[in-house]
């Protein structure tokens, strides 16, 4: 029973889930030491109390912390997934960007039965993601052209044109109040009944995503092609698989998943009544696509790591704006999650040198047994 139990224990300190959770934890922790040293510089007067609010405020906002973590949660599912194949989507800021506009354009334009109008502008979101998301899988199959430039690069070209276009209905904008007109309520996603909260079913629809990718990253063929290519894309070819077109279905996923984070936010119910979330074309790159690399990062690109992720830098941003009472800018949190995600980068390589520091000093603190010697017997005298 002894020898099964430290089998057990074993098997799990040493795998690699383990691993990246603990590594993840310590980057949380010495992200959040940091912070604290941060607001006693600036203000050791109120930093506990700044600092508690950070890490208690957003139970006291639950509901925006799930409205708040949707858009991230499938921006970082985004990253996450194109990283498992080794790409580096950074441009998930326009292709969430452009799912947010064709749910927009569903939404004003497009006149639908109530019980299917949100579900309908949902898919054109992610559509609309999945447009600006193939063109670099395209570029980097077809041409080899680093995906990071060209995503990038496409952050800018998306975000002028839905400014543009926006700015240029005059359905959609309202050119007194520089913002979109509020959506009709039948395109609005159905609300979770948080008073105060813009939260909805999607945050359900995101974690069943996240779930999905889960599986079909680990229990599909068509998910064990993408990792092995992404290992190894000579040795993947080699072996038959289609690099090229895994390549592009891999940016095309990636940005339909964004593009659902941009839906998912715009056509959130607001907690005004007769209002709706607006977007305001101030020719700025949306937060999330960025927020959503933090995430990933932080949840090692595993779809669960990234869940847990997403709500957690979720709930320190709705912290964070409330340490603004105690006098502290709220950029301080923006700080905090960024010294999270430094310490994550190499936070695997701590966690393993930590790990070997206490197994050498356990092996030196217990004493080696000594093995009886066997009595050897004496051979016989041949005659």
């Amino acid at each position: 029973m002894e020898s099964k139990k430290k089998l057990s224990l074993k098997s799990i300190t040493g795998n690699k889930g383990f691993s990246s959770f603990t590594a993840a934890l310590l980057a949380i922790v010495l992200g959040l030491v940091f912070g604290f040293i941060v607001m006693l510089a600036a203000d050791s007067a109120n930093a506990v109390a700044g600092f508690s609010n950070i890490m208690a405020g957003g139970f006291r906002r639950i509901g925006d912390v799930f409205y708040f973590a949707t858009p991230i949660l499938m921006t970082g599912l985004a990253v996450g997934f194109a990283f498992k194949m080794g790409l580096f989507n950074i441009g998930a800021s326009g292709q969430y960007t452009m799912g947010m506009f064709f749910a927009l354009y569903v939404g004003f334009m497009v006149d639908l039965p109530s019980s299917i109008h949100w579900v309908v502008a949902i898919i054109a979101g992610m559509i609309g993601g999945m447009l600006w998301g193939i063109i670099p899988g395209i570029f980097k199959a077809l041409l080899n052209v680093n995906e990071v430039i060209t995503s990038i690069m496409f952050n800018y070209i998306g975000m002028y044109l839905v400014d543009m276009w926006i700015q240029g209905n005059g359905t959609m904008y309202i050119s007194s109040k520089t913002r979109t007109n509020y959506l009709p309520a039948t395109v609005q996603i159905p609300s979770l009944g948080i008073k105060g909260s813009n939260v909805n079913v999607s945050i359900i629809l995101a974690v069943i995503i996240g779930v999905l990718l889960y599986i079909v990253l680990q229990k599909t063929t068509f998910g064990y092609e993408l990792k092995a290519t992404g290992f190894n894309k000579t040795a993947a070819d080699y072996a038959g698989m289609n690099g090229k077109r895994n390549i592009i279905l891999t940016m095309a996923i990636a940005g339909a998943l964004a593009g659902l984070g941009g839906a998912f936010a715009i056509l959130a119910p607001s907690a005004i009544p007769g209002s709706s979330m607006t977007y305001e074309p101030i020719n700025i790159i949306a937060s999330a696509g960025f927020n959503g690399i933090a995430v990933a990062l932080l949840g090692n690109s595993h779809p669960l790591g990234i869940i847990f992720s997403s709500i957690f830098v979720s709930h320190i941003q709705r912290g964070g704006t409330l340490a603004s009472l105690q006098g502290y800018k709220p950029e301080i949190i923006d700080v905090v999650i960024a010294v999270i995600i430094y310490f994550s980068a190499f936070a695997l390589v701590m966690n393993s040198a930590l790990g070997k520091f206490i197994k050498n000093r356990r092996h030196h603190e217990t004493p080696a047994k000594k093995e009886p010697l066997e009595k050897v017997k004496p051979a016989k005298e041949e005659k």
